[in-house]
Parts: C-alpha cells; structure tokens; sequence
C-alpha cells in the first residue's frame, strides 16, 4: 500500500482522504487574513494549510516586475508581486498561529532561496508547484532538503514525459504526485479526473487531485476514483481584488467539501455484497419468495 506520513497522519490508499486549504497569496499580503484562514480550514476539518514562498526578483524578470498593473500596493507587477509577500516576521506568526492551533502548515517554494527559509521551519512536508515541475534545480535542492519527509509534486500545464523526467529526479521515496488542470477557474471539461487512476497505475506512489475550479463535485468524484489528497484554494471571499480568489472556495463551499468528502467515503464500503441487518425486516415485508 502506498502511503506516506505527514506528522502523526498517514496519507494514501486505505486512510481517509488528506485535505489540504491552499491559502497561497489569498491573504492579499495581510497577517490577520491569512490567520482568519487558517481558522475556516480549522474549522472545516482540513488537515493543513498551504501558503506560497516567492523571492520576486528570482522569478520574475525585471521587465515583467515594470509592467503597470494597478493594486492596493501600487501601480506595477512588482509593486502587487512584492506586496503579496510575505517575509519571516509574517512566516513567524503562521508558525506560531498554527502550533498553537495544530494545524499542520506547509508552503509551495518556487525557488532555492525561498526553500532555504522556509525550512528554517521544519514544515512536514514539501510543495513543488506545477510552475517548477520542468526546473531540475529546484527539484535536487528540494529532494535534499526533504530527506525522508513527503514531496507533493503537482503536475498542471505537463505531459507525462516531463513527469516522468520530474520522478526520475525527485525518486519516488515519500512522493505524492498530484493530478491538476493549471488554469483559474478551471472549466469542468479540462479536468481530466481520468487521468488519476492513470498516474497511480504509472508511478504507484500516493495520487491526489489539485482543483481550481469553481464547484465540488470534481473534486469529491477525484476521492471516488482514488486521489488520497484533495487540495482547494480557499478565500474569505470569491470577490476579493486577486488571481486566485475567483478560483477559490469561501468558507461555506470547504465545509461543505469535507463533508461530501468524508460522506462518500463511509459510503464506499468494502466493496463486499452482503445482506445487512436493516434490510431484514423489510425482505419480511417486501419479498415474496426466497
């Protein structure tokens, strides 16, 4: 059985399906925001939160930062990019808010830099952003840091030979691969749940299911067909200034979702037909022979 252990929860075929709220930049650069979604996901039932690590001027390049673009920040990309940062006082702070509140928390670091200061935090696991499936760099320097500590890798905008080649590099040891469509909102016809089983035939590693659409329905029938990890941007409010929100979950749509997602699985069984103890009165009732 595939399966990996993140703290003190085991994640993959057979436990119940690891939820992660994916907070990213939805805090919009404000600590009481981010703090106030960690409280929903806590609320909700999830088992972690993620957030998002960038060191701007690495990732973008400078004529993408002096591109205008207006914001509460300013009046280009890099003034919003460097306003939605967040930096060690703030990381500090989620640290803390989550210890105290045992939330599991983690973060998508989308280079070497970013990955070296968030480990000063010992997070549990390791996020690798469909962005960075194709950068081999960071791909070693995340492998090293992680030792034996899970890797989810999430594999939007790739084919399955950049996959591949991402497997090869990072080995398969702790790695949750995680089937997503990278578009904001996604359309339900570029989902391609089908995929998922696909992927676990291909790797036999833990799978899960990276959602950016709009709704819940894709995302439980992902659990029906095997993704033991379902993750879902989450927001205060769907139209809130930002990429991410118009793609994202309000309270109410993730509470819902780990509902729906905890009802299917009691419903899946064990897959053995059996008569159950409620249904004899009603084969006195109902049945005439047999």
């Amino acid at each position: 059985m595939a399966e990996v252990r993140i703290k003190n929860i085991l994640v993959g075929d057979g436990h119940p399906c690891f939820v992660v709220a994916e907070i990213g930049i939805n805090h919009n650069g404000d600590i009481d925001t981010a703090k106030k979604l960690i409280d929903v996901a806590k609320i909700a039932g999830c088992g972690a939160v993620k957030f998002q690590k960038r060191t701007v001027d690495v990732i973008y390049s400078s004529e993408e930062l002096a591109q205008p673009r207006k914001s509460p920040f300013g009046n280009t990309n890099g003034e919003l990019k460097h306003g939605l940062e967040f930096g060690r006082e703030e990381f500090e702070e989620i640290d803390r808010y989550c210890r105290d509140g045992k939330m599991i928390w983690f973060a998508s670091c989308w280079d070497e830099q970013s990955l070296d200061f968030i480990d000063q935090f010992n997070t549990p696991c390791y996020k690798i952003a469909s962005a960075s499936l194709t950068d081999d760099e960071l791909l070693r320097h995340t492998r090293q840091k992680a030792k034996d500590i899970p890797i989810f890798l999430s594999t939007g905008m790739s084919t399955m030979d950049q996959i591949d080649h991402a497997v090869d590099v990072l080995g398969k040891d702790s790695l949750v691969i995680l089937h997503a469509c990278s578009t904001y909102p996604a359309y339900y016809e570029e989902l391609n749940l089908k995929v998922i089983p696909k992927l676990r035939e291909r790797y036999g590693v833990p799978i899960g299911y990276s959602g950016h659409e709009t709704g819940l329905a894709s995302s439980v029938a992902a659990v029906c067909i095997g993704a033991c990890v379902v993750e879902r941007h989450i927001t205060l409010d769907r139209s809130l200034w930002g990429t991410d929100h118009a793609a994202s979950l309000e309270p109410s749509g993730i509470m819902r979702l780990m509902r729906d997602i905890r009802l299917v699985e009691t419903s899946m069984g064990d897959g053995e037909k059996r008569v159950i103890e409620r249904e004899f009165p009603i084969i006195k009732k109902l049945r005439r022979k047999g």
